[in-house]
């Protein structure tokens, strides 16, 4: 299975406040629609805590990087994409292959 993880950063000039909203909100409701998406999570940075250097991760699961890649090209991937890259200034991806020990 693959998992990819995204730090984002918020784009200038938005609120740590509409991100969260953002990022728990309304972006989620658009990754849900990618087709060969197995498990999705969003982990927002808390607004009690200092500036962080990113504002949220999102984890993605898959079978493999092809589901990845046929998902994205789908209008509800792309979709997504451009709704990622609207918000964020700053999209960093990994591509993992996750191992649990507890």
């Amino acid at each position: 299975m693959l998992k990819v993880i995204s730090l984002l950063k918020r784009k200038e000039g938005m609120s740590r406040q509409e991100f969260y909203n953002w990022a728990l909100n309304v972006h989620p409701q658009l990754g849900l629609k990618i087709p060969t998406l197995k498990h999705y999570r969003m982990n927002a940075a808390r607004l009690d805590e200092p500036e962080a250097a990113f504002d949220a991760v999102s984890e993605m699961w898959f079978d493999d990087a092809a589901a990845f890649d046929a998902g994205f090209a789908t209008e509800a991937g792309k979709a997504a994409r451009e709704d990622a890259m609207s918000h964020a200034s700053q999209r960093v991806h990994v591509r993992v292959e996750e191992s649990v020990f507890k």
